[in-house]
């Protein structure tokens, strides 16, 4: 009794000590994959901020509460680089399952804010065998649907006829960071005619920081994108094939400009349609195009400058000819891809992470292609 009560008073003094501690809070562990509910929280990579693991497929599904919509923010992302993003990325879905696709990144371009159009978000990354960063981390939230503010943009559009604008306008700069997507649905007998009024995203030759990029379709799929658009020059009107069309704005976080509003409108499928199609390239891939003597005897002028000619073309690539052959007047050409900037109907080869192409040129003397040309556009 009596060690006891001697040890009262320094035990009593240890104790409140103790209690008066700092408390340190608990760094998130991320696992692969998972459920997550409520207002808002984390997502990240297995293992962030260490290196993601290799072959993995991570699905982490999201659910705020009823009425309202999921908002997703990066604050890192740190995955293998690729220009279309082929061996490690992360997608990012509306909805749980069957849901439509609102984007996918990969390298370390951090996106802006992704609006859901329901309360439920799907999360997925996928890694190949070869692993190169630190993953992504993430947080998200709840938000009104009619929420306003500088970064909330985006969502199902399904009126007979409306209107999209970036953020801000036409008050001010679209801010930096942000990303954009619309999906307009007609009923299915119906086509969808889009229009620009007013259009100004920062100018690049090959838009490749601040654009808009339309889809036939519900998602983003570079195998269906109609175009992809940034300058002070208005896209030409568009109509879709079917009866949805998905369009997506993005901005890095640098420059900023004016930004833009467009108006669509659903129309019955009878009607002829007049979809912008290409209307140049560099390499002219005509299917069912025959070299003829008045075609084919024209004096060969290269027209403009792969600037001039990038929002026109149906597809831009950087490349090398590695085999030619003539057949019946034309010539066959493949070519080893470099770069691409522009995919368009292209049919690219895989070998690992070699890609090819086979190209026709009507006439084979225009333009002039040769075995180890370097650098083709």
């Amino acid at each position: 009794m009596g060690g006891a009560s001697a040890c009262f008073p320094l035990c009593l003094l240890l104790a409140a000590a103790q209690l008066a501690r700092p408390q340190t809070p608990e760094r998130p562990v991320f696992t692969c994959g998972g459920i997550l509910t409520g207002e808002s929280g984390f997502i990240g990579s297995e293992g962030f901020p260490g290196m993601y693991p290799p072959n993995s497929k991570c699905t982490w599904k999201i659910t705020v509460p009823e009425g309202k919509v999921v908002v997703l923010n990066f604050r890192f992302i740190d995955l293998e680089n690729d220009n279309l993003c082929r061996y490690d990325f992360v997608d990012v879905y509306n909805g749980h399952a069957n849901g439509q696709r609102i984007g996918r990144f990969c390298g370390t371009f951090r996106p802006g804010s992704l609006v859901a159009s329901g309360n439920k978000m799907m999360v997925q990354m996928i890694s190949d065998a070869n692993t190169a960063g630190s993953g992504f981390m993430a947080t998200f939230s709840a938000a009104a649907p009619d929420g306003k503010g500088d970064r909330y943009c985006g969502g199902r559009l399904e009126k007979p006829s409306g209107s999209f604008k970036t953020p801000n306008w036409p008050d001010r700069d679209y801010p930096v960071g942000v990303t954009c997507v619309w999906h307009i649905i007609a009923p299915k007998n119906q086509l969808i005619e889009l229009k620009f009024e007013k259009f100004d995203v920062e100018r690049d030759n090959y838009c490749r920081y601040d654009y808009v990029a339309v889809f036939n379709g519900g998602e983003v799929n570079d195998a269906k994108r109609i175009g992809k658009y940034c300058g002070d020059s208005p896209p030409v009107p568009i109509v879709s094939e079917k009866n949805e069309l998905l369009i997506q704005f993005l901005s890095d976080l640098s420059l900023t400009a004016d930004g833009f509003i467009g108006h669509y409108k659903f129309r019955p499928k009878k009607f002829p349609t007049t979809t912008a199609t290409p209307v140049t390239t560099t390499f002219p891939v005509t299917i069912g195009l025959k070299p003829t003597v008045a075609l084919c005897q024209q004096k060969c002028r290269r027209m403009g400058t792969l600037e001039s000619n990038y929002c026109s073309s149906n597809f831009v690539l950087a490349g090398t000819v590695i085999t030619t052959a003539t057949r019946g007047g034309s010539l066959l050409a493949t070519v080893s891809i470099i770069s691409i900037y522009r995919e368009g109907n292209l049919a690219i080869q895989q070998a690992g992470k070699n890609m090819s192409v086979k190209l026709t040129v009507v006439c084979r003397q225009c333009p002039l292609l040769r075995r180890d040309l370097g650098a083709v556009h």
